[in-house]
């Protein structure tokens, strides 16, 4: 099958980002008709199972590594200013879906902070071919690029490490995973030697399983195409032994330059905006995470005459900073005509209706409230468990016990160290461990699931045990 056929394809259910180029069949193929620079195939079957104006879909192990052959495709005398000389590729894996390309960044940040110390996709150096300078940017973790000769064998060997169902919600076990799309892009030097003048880019559509569970899937989508009449089998697409990737528009970011080959500063894979918290748009269960300070301005309503700067600020205080590049030319007034069905199709069901009830400014409550008092030198156990229970209103010497209320958003040990070192001004880097004072006076360690078990409105005090030689401190509950 001729490469142009692979062109015919109708993405209809795919946000155009980037934009695929769409062949119109109807015209005759000449002389005249521009060819592609390059091609690339992937050494990975096609699905049986789709029809015959869909795009092909090709199913891949995780961890396993693929052969991407990067061919020249020229034409005799088709730009001639690349003729000996390498040209810069950067192959990434991106999002298929409109919903998940929308909420990218999030994503993104969700899975480094689920698999920390991990890349979304890699370069197998040893076994690829004709490959230089290979780079990976720990900001980029599902791009790689390189420098290559099109006058040269050239093939690159990737491999994928995020699989489809973990960017899939959670409900009901055996959920359906979700698409990805390798894209190639090509640069070629400007006058200054940065590879950063486009010449071409082509795409294909992936889903990653488990170790094996690709040529399972593979082995299913055949054994039910034999099953189907010759008459059904004609509305589908044979399986091909290779991919073929399909030309698309550039991927919208500004690439990495290569100066003089010395590495340059990459700019973050998908906004230039930084946000300042590891995961983004949820309230951290790490220790690291400092959110606490930034909720305190979520109750600031937004105003229908905010200009797009101050909708911009707006965003970043309420931590939606993912969502401020999709948002940057809205004013107040533009984002307070969405409604909220517009925004969970922008920004996915949890942060489309969070983003909705921030601009409602309504409040949200909390999974858990628990009321903490900490207890003074001198007082008793007893007198603590007296006052814990409701029976006592004040203190050996007379002064009223006064307890805080602790809102828990996240049922998790971390949030109540945090939200108890916010409320009573103790430095949160040196509590070491939160214990609970047991039957005969054993110290628990209080874990996630103790605090999923702690009842509504439960009473505590507590006191603080300095560490030896370590300068920490432990809190006690009692």
């Amino acid at each position: 099958m001729g490469w142009a056929a692979f062109c015919e394809c109708e993405f209809s259910d795919v946000l155009a980002l980037p934009i695929f180029k769409q062949e119109d069949s109807s015209l005759p193929l000449d002389d005249e008709t521009k060819n592609p620079p390059f091609q690339y195939v992937m050494c990975a079957a096609t699905s049986p199972a789709v029809k015959l104006h869909d795009e092909t879909l090709t199913y891949l192990n995780q961890g396993q590594s693929y052969e991407i052959r990067m061919l020249d495709n020229r034409k005799m005398g088709d730009m001639p200013e690349i003729t000996g000389k390498l040209v810069k590729s950067i192959i990434r894996v991106v999002f298929h879906d409109r919903r998940l390309q929308y909420t990218e960044h999030q994503q993104l940040e969700g899975w480094k902070w689920n698999r920390p110390g991990d890349r979304l996709l890699d370069l197998d150096i040893p076994m690829s071919v004709g490959i230089i300078d290979t780079r990976t940017n720990p900001s980029q973790l599902n791009a790689v690029e390189f420098l290559w000769d099109p006058a040269k064998r050239t093939s690159a060997f990737i491999q994928v490490h995020c699989i489809s169902t973990e960017f899939t919600p959670r409900k009901h076990g055996g959920e359906k995973g979700v698409p990805f799309r390798i894209q190639v892009d090509t640069f070629k030097q400007n006058e200054n030697g940065e590879y950063t003048d486009h010449l071409h880019s082509a795409s294909c559509q992936i889903k990653v399983f488990k170790p094996k569970g690709a040529d399972r899937k593979q082995k299913t989508d055949r054994e039910k195409m034999e099953k189907r009449t010759a008459h059904e089998k004609e509305k589908y697409q044979p399986s091909y032994d290779t991919t073929i990737l399909t030309e698309c528009s550039p991927w919208p970011d500004t690439p990495t330059a290569y100066v003089n080959n010395s590495p340059s500063t990459a700019p973050p894979f998908t906004s230039p905006q930084q946000s300042t918290c590891s995961v983004p748009d949820s309230n951290s269960s790490s220790p690291n995470h400092q959110g606490d300070g930034v909720l305190q301005t979520s109750s600031e309503q937004l105003q229908p005459s905010a200009t797009t700067q101050e909708t911009q600020q707006w965003l970043l205080k309420n931590r939606f900073s993912s969502y401020t590049r999709l948002f940057s030319n809205f004013s107040g007034a533009d984002l307070l005509k969405l409604t909220k069905e517009d925004l969970v199709q922008i920004c996915g069901a949890a942060d489309g209706i969070r983003l909705y009830n921030s601009l409602k400014s309504r409040s949200v409550r909390p999974r858990l409230t628990i009321y903490v008092c900490q207890e003074q030198p001198g007082s008793s156990l007893l007198q603590g468990q007296q006052q814990a229970a409701g029976s006592g209103a004040e203190n050996g010497s007379g002064t009223p016990y006064v307890y805080h209320a602790i809102y828990l958003e996240e049922m998790v040990a971390s949030e109540v160290a945090r939200k108890l070192a916010l409320v009573f001004n103790i430095p949160f880097h040196q509590i070491n461990q939160v214990y609970r004072q047991g039957p005969t006076g054993i110290h628990i360690l209080v874990s996630d699931q103790m605090v999923q078990n702690f009842q509504d409105e439960s009473c505590f005090l507590f006191s603080t045990v300095k560490v030896e030689n370590s300068g920490g401190i432990h809190i006690i509950l009692k």
